[in-house]
């Protein structure tokens, strides 16, 4: 029969770690003794308290403890329980996801110094913030706060290098979007991608407002991904409130403010399909006209070589950015792992770069994989939000402790 409450300490009843019998018997009239100690002290508290209520009757129970046993000292329980409890702090610290700092790189029993400042900051403000949200007649908008705060700062995650890294070493940012439609497929994304990497939400689907929360809760920046009339190909619309350049600026802007309303906490909109769009001025620009009033950032996913978005977004004065390497758009694990390869040499020949990827669960497997060795070659991971500016090259970024 399974003992509850001694198993999680591995102090399991009938197993070879359990204290002998004699433990348990010292270990009982230290318990006995401090429970008369403490019945003495409430008696006396206890007459104290009634003294002054006219001659109400109180006694004083005096208790003395009979001295330990002769012979050799008996066992410290406490300390086996310590010593247990001690043996599954690996555990501990894996689920944990807090560092753990040992002198000479020893075990649990020479842990000395707990990185908490680093697991805090991790953490990303509260979304949604009250001074950035405008009400509206589909639900709460992004906006400039009276004070000057602006989401794209608000909700971002800080860009925490790791101390061992190079000063000016390569920086890269990966966007994984297309969450938000499969429920599965966003907590895959979530629990097995670093914080570092931002997550694209698309403004459809059951719960989106609940997996952008998770994901931020999880310490991933989020982005949301605008439907945009693409060269379709009598594929037809990605979705309804698709921005189109056949539609009026007002509809447009309509339609964009529906889309922004869906969940809160992101940081940028970027564009889903959008090859028609993206290469239209006079469409594109009073859609990042209000993107940008509303202290938001822009990415480009880089699908499409005709886009006008970085230098609409570059006239606007507004973070922005287009993506370097769009890495499963051959969605077989030898292409993913070849864009990839580009990524890499991108960041390291231009300081930085920026993939997207989908949340397919091969990109996931192979991304989660990849990225679980980037500081080892030098490289950074970073925020989307690091990476997105008129200059990228001139951002600032903080350094991990």
């Amino acid at each position: 029969m399974r003992d509850e409450l001694y198993e999680p300490l591995r102090l399991v009843s009938g197993a070879a770690t359990a204290p002998p019998a004699g433990r348990w018997r010292a270990a009982g009239r230290t318990v006995l003794a401090a429970a008369a100690l403490a019945a003495a002290i409430g008696l006396v508290t206890l007459a104290r308290r009634d003294s002054p209520l006219d001659g109400e009757p109180y006694a004083v129970a005096k208790v003395e403890v009979a001295p330990a046993p002769s012979g050799p000292a008996a066992p410290d329980v406490t300390a086996s329980v310590h010593e247990a409890a001690i043996a599954s702090a690996d555990q501990v610290e894996a689920a944990s996801g807090v560092k753990v700092t040992r002198p000479g790189g020893g075990g649990p029993p020479n842990a000395r110094i707990i990185d908490v400042e680093r697991a805090l900051a991790d953490r990303l403000n509260a979304a949604p913030d009250p001074r950035l949200v405008e009400t509206s007649r589909y639900g709460p908008l992004p906006r400039v706060g009276a004070d000057g705060a602006r989401p794209f700062e608000v909700y971002a995650r800080p860009a925490l290098l790791d101390p061992k890294l190079k000063a000016g070493a390569p920086r890269i940012a990966l966007m994984v979007g297309g969450l938000g439609l499969n429920a599965e497929g966003a907590e895959a994304a979530i629990a097995k991608l670093p914080g570092a990497v931002t997550l694209g939400f698309a403004p459809y689907g059951a719960g989106i407002e609940e997996r952008a929360a998770e994901a931020r809760e999880a310490g991933h920046e989020t982005a949301l991904q605008a439907p945009m009339e693409d060269f379709s190909h009598g594929t037809g619309e990605p979705g309804p409130h698709t921005l189109k350049t056949s539609a009026s600026d007002a509809d447009n802007l309509d339609s964009l403010r529906w889309l922004m309303s869906r969940f809160a906490g992101y940081v940028a909109v970027v564009n889903h399909l959008g090859g028609k769009f993206t290469a239209d001025t006079r469409e594109l620009t009073p859609v990042l006209t209000e993107i940008a009033a509303r202290g938001l950032g822009y990415l480009d996913d880089g699908a499409s070589p005709r886009s006008v978005a970085p230098d609409v977004a570059a006239a606007l004065a507004m973070p922005s950015a287009r993506a370097d390497v769009v890495i499963d758009a051959n969605p077989t694990p030898e292409a993913i792992e070849a864009a990839l390869a580009r990524l890499l040499e991108s960041a390291r020949e231009r300081g930085s770069a920026i993939g997207v990827a989908s949340a397919s669960p091969m990109s996931v497997a192979l991304l989660a994989r990849w990225t679980n060795g980037l500081e080892s070659k030098g490289v950074a991971l970073v925020p989307l939000s690091a990476l997105m500016s008129t200059i990228r090259a001139n951002q600032p970024v903080a350094t991990r402790p």
